[in-house]
């Protein structure tokens, strides 16, 4: 898939978190998505899996199945585990059969199989995220995004993320992954993209600065629509 001269903000004339990205995803190639906290990655991996949708740009070629799991899983909802994992199996595209062995096969190897007539608004964080995880995985993806993937769970699981990123492009699915952890070296060979500046780099960023302006103070919401206009970030505000 491709993203073409891509622009993205969250309201109207709010400062453009994304400008002017352009950046190919091929099949069976895993993306790594590094920059600092804030950046945009969360974003742009959003766009990625058609959740947002650009304010200017195109996003085109994206693949026919996307599997997208969030940084932290939407676990406030009146489901159990098992419910909810056999419905997210029948919107797959499984079959009855096809839906018990998937959830089976995933909740035995993720360790959530004790969990299955839990709700999932009584879930740990950590278990939530292994059901997230689960669903996006109950069918085989084209294109498997994963927002910060080793956040709260437990290392074992930690040590099968790199196996599951492995099998999905083994199958010719692509994989964009983001993390602030530094756990992505688990994920050797992949490529990189950085999110700076409003914009996404190929490979790693270079280092940026932290410069502080002092202006008068009637001056200051001007100044900061100026800057942020730019693409830059304001770090702090303070007199």
């Amino acid at each position: 898939m491709r993203l073409d001269d891509v622009w993205f903000r969250y309201h109207r004339g709010g400062p453009w978190v994304l400008q002017g990205v352009t950046v190919s995803l091929e099949p069976g190639q895993v993306v790594v998505v590094g920059g600092r906290n804030g950046a945009g990655k969360s974003t742009l991996l959003q766009l990625v899996a058609g959740v947002l949708a650009p304010g200017r740009g195109s996003i085109t070629q994206r693949p026919g199945r996307v599997a997208w799991v969030p940084e932290r899983f939407p676990a406030q909802q009146p489901y159990t585990v098992d419910r909810y994992l056999m419905a997210m199996a029948g919107l797959a595209g499984l079959n009855p059969d096809e839906r018990v062995d998937a959830v089976d096969k995933w909740t035995g190897r993720l360790g959530i199989a004790a969990f299955l007539s839990t709700r999932l608004g009584s879930l740990s964080k950590g278990t939530a995220q292994k059901v997230g995880l689960a669903q996006a995985l109950l069918a085989p993806p084209d294109l498997l995004i994963l927002d910060e993937p080793w956040e709260g769970l437990d290392a074992d699981t930690r040590e099968l993320i790199p196996e599951i990123v492995g099998e999905v492009q083994a199958g010719g699915g692509a994989v964009l992954v983001s993390d602030h952890l530094g756990e992505t070296a688990r994920l050797p060979g992949a490529a990189t993209w950085t999110v700076v500046d409003a914009n996404v780099a190929i490979g790693d960023a270079e280092e940026f600065w932290v410069i502080e302006v002092a202006v008068p103070a009637k001056r200051g919401p001007e100044v900061m629509d100026e800057i942020r206009t730019a693409g830059h970030e304001i770090v702090r505000v303070r007199r």
